[in-house]
């Protein structure tokens, strides 16, 4: 009985052609505004790391001297090295880290290859198993080596083909500053979007090339990228020792065995800030956070409000393009009710001419999805178009393909119902009489 319903559905289309191209436009254009807006939202606003995100904290601690003080006001994005050094020594959390980004030359020994400039990110060695970092080859180095100042490293597999070709990095040497670093893992093509560790370098980045530990980036005086905040007389120039007390630079992360550890692990903050104000070092009263995944990124606003709105008004858009299909269907279906009738008096039953309809309806919404799927990729081609530091993530994946899909069905199906209604309340006799 389907087939045959496609069947009518195929000649009804030929038998009223504008209609039906109608139809199927006013859907393609909601389905395609609609997926565009759809899909930036869903790049932007997705769990960059489901598995743990809900263990994963960022920390953030007031340690501002008074001028300029607003109480409760939202404190500084980092922290201190001071103060990650401290919280990175007592090991409160399950794992921590502190980093922090810069941007340096990469070369070779033996000078075969041009210095590559390459994003990089000095930090514990805690980071990886945090962020559940993909390994090619090797991995990360240990606390120990963090201690040592160990001239080690880890690149990606994206540097590791640019230095070495094809051949194995681990165990081999590379020049950074001058120095000879030895790579000690190499990681799979590894994106995490948003970039939430470290959102002063920007929130959709690229995951960096060069990792080493923190010890050995200070002792190869290297310097920093992205927001550093200061005070007191580290805002001014001061000693090395009032910069490390006095500047906040530095990505401070913690994970907990589960979310549940959160209000101990913010009692141990609370304990660390009073001690630290006890003995001078702080001056505002108690002000820290600790957000999750999801919630920093909500904080620090990533998913911009423009975006949320766009989506907001394209999902109007398809609601009126609906209302369009549902007018368009009722007038095709009146013109059809001579036919109806027929059917009826020959024995199809008003579930029959519902299912008929519906099934009409429903096919229409697949070439509208067809269409619309077009008209999307056309729309996200603009939006890679734009300057938006986002806009190279707006592509079309399985999921969203499937989501159109089902969207383009659904609506048409929604779209057909009143009229399938209508359709099936005509009544055989009225209707014969007239013919």
């Amino acid at each position: 009985m389907f087939i045959h319903y496609l069947e009518l559905a195929w000649r009804s289309a030929r038998s009223s052609k504008g209609l039906s191209a109608l139809m199927v436009l006013a859907l393609a254009l909601g389905i395609g505004a609609c997926m565009t807006t759809l899909t930036v939202y869903h790049v932007l606003s997705g769990d960059p790391i489901p598995a743990k995100s809900a263990r994963l904290f960022n920390v953030q601690l007031d340690a501002r001297d008074m001028i300029g003080y607003e109480p409760g006001a939202e404190p500084v994005l980092d922290l201190s090295r001071f103060d990650a050094t401290a919280l990175l020594r007592d090991k409160k959390g399950l794992r921590q880290s502190m980093s922090s980004g810069f941007n340096t030359a990469v070369s070779l020994p033996d000078a075969q290859v041009k210095p590559i400039f390459s994003f990089t990110r000095y930090t514990s060695a805690d980071f990886f198993a945090m962020f559940d970092a993909p390994w090619a080859q090797g991995g990360g180095w240990s606390a120990a080596d963090d201690e040592a100042e160990a001239r080690v490293a880890v690149i990606s597999s994206a540097l590791s083909e640019k230095l070495f070709g094809g051949a194995s990095a681990v165990g081999r040497e590379i020049i950074v500053r001058g120095q000879p670093l030895r790579v000690v893992g190499v990681l799979r093509p590894w994106k995490l979007q948003p970039h939430f560790y470290d959102l002063t370098t920007g929130s959709y980045a690229d995951t960096e090339d060069l990792f080493l530990p923190f010890s050995t980036a200070m002792a190869l005086k290297m310097g920093h990228w992205g927001n550093m905040s200061c005070w007191g007389r580290g805002s001014n120039g001061g000693s090395a020792m009032d910069l490390k007390a006095s500047c906040a630079w530095i990505q401070y992360w913690v994970e907990l065995a589960k979310p549940e550890d959160a209000p101990a692990y913010r009692d141990y903050l609370t304990r660390y800030f009073e001690a630290q104000r006890s003995a001078g070092r702080f001056e505002r009263p108690t002000n820290l956070r600790l957000r999750n995944v999801m919630e920093w990124l909500d904080a620090q606003e990533v998913l911009p409000p423009d975006v949320r709105l766009q989506t907001w008004l394209a999902f109007g858009f398809l609601a009126v393009c609906i209302v369009n299909m549902v007018g368009l269907l009722l007038a095709k279906t009146l013109r059809r009710s001579g036919e109806i009738g027929v059917r009826r008096a020959l024995g199809a039953s008003r579930r029959h001419i519902f299912a008929q309809f519906i099934v009409e309806a429903g096919a229409l919404g697949l070439v509208g999805a067809g269409l619309g799927l077009l008209l999307a990729e056309g729309g996200l081609w603009l939006v890679r178009q734009s300057p938006n530091e986002y806009a190279r993530l707006a592509q079309l994946d399985a999921l969203m393909l499937g989501i159109t899909l089902a969207i383009a069905i659904g609506a048409s199906l929604l779209a057909g119902l009143l009229p399938a209604w209508r359709a099936a309340l005509v009544t055989p006799a009225l209707q014969l009489k007239v013919q």
